[in-house]
């Protein structure tokens, strides 16, 4: 597999996104991963790690640390100015220095990057068109030396999946576009009144567009741009920056790029696809425990972690018609998606997948404290439509163990039995074992015996309230002021129904033991169900 280098990162997103500031590319052949940098947190890099200093003003901070983990670059908010010491530590811990370019955004830098790196993994022998299989980035390049013009390659909602170099011949709108990683909605909106995307959609030829007005009064560069198809499937577009129409010989040569740019997006997307299946498979045996998990724990880089399991579920579902169950099932794999980015940012070996209805993510952590907030922070990131379980410390090895717990925890989130929304064993540890008696109950097919069945029995025929009375009593620890304010009768009324229950119920409240059996009967068996635990 070839992998994908700093000169290479330069070469592709240098002069619109990121500059090299100092030091030597060539010294990284190999990106291990892309992580951002917590100055409270002790991370653990991967190797030839390229660094996103979010929030880093001084590179001195950190540059020692970096060499000492063997990261490949530092990126920093730019412009950046180089001091003499600054030069000093980057020339001897070997850590480029890059800036990012001002405006641009760090979470489109981390995707764009994330993006160069997993086409980083193809077999260089598969090639389509003499180019890697999947890489968009080295196609924008060969597509703009056939027409002389900057390029860039668009998905259908206009986001930018890769562009060519060159950018700086175009205008201060294609730098806005990809500096966002998408066409800006003004430009979008001015497009579609003049139906530029409706013969993009209808034609397999190049469209020509007139500059678009700026917003300094001047007009921007005329485009062409064609549709990218596979089959009858829009899958996007690429786009030229140009100063007048293509001549013949290379508008044929664009229309024929976007046939080599349709393969190539379907490669990149059933590699996408085949790898999202492998690792859902692996992050399912790992967790499930059985033969196969050590090797899947072992292919997962994580057979010598401490780690923690959490377990996600949507809060929420939309509905049983088939839309609503397509738009629940998307964003499943939307939300089990974020999650893996979130996590692998955190910690390069994190592993996460959709399984059935639940996300499960395996996570390197040393305590549940730290992985119960990384998962609250989560949550607080992609809104509070998510349930997180998070499961006991276990080595590699034992991950099932962690696993049972984060689906206990994420039961009795589901069941609404904690005021929690993120939580671990510990904090519902009296609901979830409420849970697991529930189900050994319902395993053994007992039915509700004793007291508590009597006084049921009783409300039911006589439409009276002895198992609300006794609740109520229970949970004031005999208070009875306190118990009969809760059902809004009198204190008399309140001694009268307790002297009641106990010769329906023939239960000895001074009892201990009775207490307690009762006080559990109804926590398994509510009034009017008909199995435990509901």
């Amino acid at each position: 597999m070839s992998r994908t280098g700093l000169a290479r990162v330069l070469d592709d997103l240098g002069t619109t996104l990121i500059d090299l500031v100092r030091g030597d590319p060539g010294r990284a052949v190999d990106i291990g991963g892309v992580v951002i940098h917590d100055p409270h947190d002790d991370q653990e890099l991967p190797p030839s790690a390229l660094v996103l200093g979010v929030g880093v003003r001084d590179p001195l901070e950190i540059l020692d640390f970096l060499g000492s983990r063997g990261a490949a670059g530092l990126v920093v908010r730019g412009p950046v100015e180089i001091t003499p010491p600054v030069a000093e530590a980057v020339d001897r811990t070997g850590v480029a220095l890059l800036g990012l370019a001002p405006g641009a955004s760090w979470t489109q830098l981390a995707a764009m990057l994330r993006s160069l790196l997993a086409e980083g993994e193809v077999d260089p022998s598969e090639t389509l068109g003499g180019v890697p299989a999947g890489d968009l980035f080295a196609l924008a390049n060969a597509v703009a030396s056939l027409i002389a013009a900057p390029v860039t390659i668009e998905d259908r909602s206009s986001r930018v999946l890769a562009f060519s170099g060159r950018q700086d011949e175009a205008d201060s709108s294609r730098v806005e576009t990809i500096l966002g990683r998408q066409v800006p909605a003004r430009y979008s909106q001015m497009l579609e009144a003049r139906g530029v995307f409706q013969q993009l959609y209808r034609s397999d030829q190049p469209v020509y567009i007139e500059g678009l007005p700026a917003d300094d009064g001047t007009f921007c560069l005329p485009r062409v741009a064609v549709a990218v198809r596979a089959g009858d499937e829009f899958l996007g577009s690429i786009w030229a920056a140009v100063r007048a129409p293509l001549p013949a010989d290379r508008s044929q040569a664009f229309c024929d790029a976007a046939k080599l740019v349709a393969l190539h997006m379907m490669r990149q997307r059933a590699g996408a696809d085949v790898e999202r299946r492998l690792r859902a498979d692996l992050v399912s045996t790992a967790v499930e425990g059985g033969p196969g998990a050590a090797e899947a724990v072992r292919r997962l880089g994580l057979a010598d972690q401490a780690c923690v399991v959490l377990a996600l579920a949507l809060a929420h579902s939309h509905g049983d018609d088939p839309a609503g169950h397509a738009r629940l099932l998307a964003e499943r794999q939307q939300v089990a998606d974020a999650l893996a980015m979130h996590l692998t940012a955190v910690h390069p070996r994190a592993a996460a997948a959709l399984i059935g209805d639940v996300a499960y993510a395996i996570l390197p952590a040393e305590s549940e404290d730290r992985a119960l907030r990384i998962a609250t922070d989560f949550r607080s990131r992609i809104g509070n439509h998510v349930l997180v379980g998070v499961g006991q410390v276990a080595d590699g090895l034992e991950l099932s163990r962690s696993r049972a717990g984060a689906d206990l925890v994420l039961r009795v989130l589901r069941a609404r039995r904690a005021q929690y929304a993120v939580a671990r064993v510990s904090d519902v540890h009296s609901e979830g074992l409420l849970l697991e008696l529930s189900d050994l109950i319902a395993e053994r097919g007992d039915t509700l015996s004793g007291p508590v069945a009597r006084l049921i029995a009783y409300d039911r025929k006589h439409n009276a309230c002895l198992v609300e009375t006794l609740s109520a009593w229970l949970d004031a620890f005999g208070d009875v002021a306190a118990a009969s304010a809760a059902v809004f009768v009198h204190p008399n009324t309140f001694r009268y129904r307790l002297r009641r229950l106990s010769e329906v119920g023939e239960i000895d409240l001074s009892d201990p033991d009775a207490r307690f059996a009762a006080m559990l009967q109804l926590r398994l068996w509510l009034p009017g169900a008909a199995e435990p635990g509901r």
